[in-house]
């Protein structure tokens, strides 16, 4: 019993510390800091799953934490693909724990899961979101695999499962992904980006404009596909008259600030 309980708390410990590491990257304003300073939580992070890996909170952690990491800095196209797989294996693994009927059955078509997302319930919801979440970031860095864009369709049941569950969950995160999603192909080759404006919009409202990546990826995915540069000028002058500070945002709003520049930038000879 003793032994027993010494583990429990060390888990928790260690649970607690990979957490905190989260928060302390999502908190921070200096993104050069944070550049430099990745590699090390990486490293600490993949040491706390060496003792513990069967802990699901410390796997999402890990997932998240990768994932972050590989969206906001990496730029070799083998070193990103490489990082979001073992995002998505740390994702893979804690949904294996949790969830094994959805895990052991997701190379199978969509009409064969689609029973078992039905089935989650709202309690499991972090993980589902959380591997939807490793998996879209994977399938950004691999989207000239056409295998990989072939998943998109299990993806996009998996996010809308996720908000039928509860649509405010990551203040509405699940929308933008689904908006991102939705504004890959023009209407003329069968796309719908009106269905993606419509989700762009809906995690505008659920995030109450916290979230200034929205605004840009709003601009970068459906603005230009569709060649709204009027809306599109607006959504980054927005972004870059916005305070950053945000508890859990302050990173990624940093970086939207970043490339709200760039894109702006580009928007007369774009457009």
């Amino acid at each position: 019993m003793i032994l027993s309980g010494c583990a429990s708390m060390i888990s928790s410990a260690t649970q607690k510390m990979a957490d905190n590491l989260s928060r302390a990257m999502l908190n921070q304003d200096d993104l050069e800091i944070v550049r430099a300073g990745s590699p090390a939580y990486l490293i600490m992070i993949d040491s706390m799953i060496e003792g513990d890996p069967d802990n699901v909170s410390i796997l999402l952690s890990a997932a998240k934490l990768y994932g972050s990491y590989t969206s906001a800095f990496v730029e070799d196209e083998e070193r990103a693909r490489r990082l979001a797989e073992k995002s998505l294996s740390f994702a893979r693994k804690a949904l294996c724990l949790d969830l094994k009927s959805l895990c052991n059955n997701l190379d199978l078509k969509l009409e064969n899961i689609q029973p078992l997302l039905n089935e989650i319930e709202k309690s499991q919801q972090p993980l589902l979101y959380a591997y939807a979440s490793a998996w879209a970031g994977w399938i950004q860095v691999n989207s000239s695999d056409w295998n990989a864009i072939a998943q998109i369709p299990k993806l996009t049941a998996m996010l809308q499962r996720s908000v039928e569950l509860d649509e405010n969950y990551d203040d509405g995160g699940a929308y933008l992904y689904l908006g991102v999603l939705a504004s890959q192909i023009p209407p003329g080759l069968g796309g719908k980006p009106e269905q993606g404006r419509a989700y762009f919009e809906k995690v505008l409202s659920l995030s109450k404009g916290k979230n200034l990546m929205v605004h840009v990826l709003f601009a970068e995915y459906y603005c230009r596909l569709v060649f709204d540069q009027a809306l599109h000028d607006k959504l980054l002058k927005e972004v870059l008259s916005s305070n950053p500070v945000e508890p859990g945002l302050t990173l990624i709003n940093t970086l939207a600030q970043k490339r709200a520049t760039v894109l702006l930038a580009e928007s007369p000879e774009f457009f």
